[in-house]
């Protein structure tokens, strides 16, 4: 009878491994599941951010070559607010728009073809 009850006992603890082995091995599937669902998010988000991070690189090299474009226009702005007020640019002006000349220029005006 003793070897009955300890066969017994020893069944019921066998089944009692095998329902712990089972429920161990369900919850590492699920726990393997959710961490694979969990690595799969966070490579979409990864991969979104990067595209992100491109999009901005590229705007960012796109403002600064328009920024240098603005700082050199505002340059060339600048030497010509400079220029137009020397005496050579108001004489060239007044030479080329109002046609008047010093009194001691001699002014020498091209022929026509009619005129020979």
């Amino acid at each position: 009878m003793e070897k009955r009850k300890q066969a017994r006992s020893s069944s019921v603890q066998r089944m009692r491994m095998r329902r712990q082995r089972k429920q161990n091995r369900a919850g590492m599937i699920c726990i393997t599941l959710i961490v694979l669902i969990l690595v799969g998010v966070m490579s979409v988000q990864i991969v979104s951010l990067y595209q992100k991070n491109e999009s901005y690189k590229k705007k960012e090299a796109d403002l600064t070559a328009q920024l240098e474009a603005e700082q050199q226009r505002q340059e060339e702005i600048q030497e010509y607010e400079e220029y137009v007020t020397t005496k050579e640019y108001i004489e060239q002006i007044a030479k080329t728009k109002l046609g008047l000349v010093y009194s001691n220029e001699i002014i020498f005006k091209e022929s026509s073809d009619k005129d020979k």
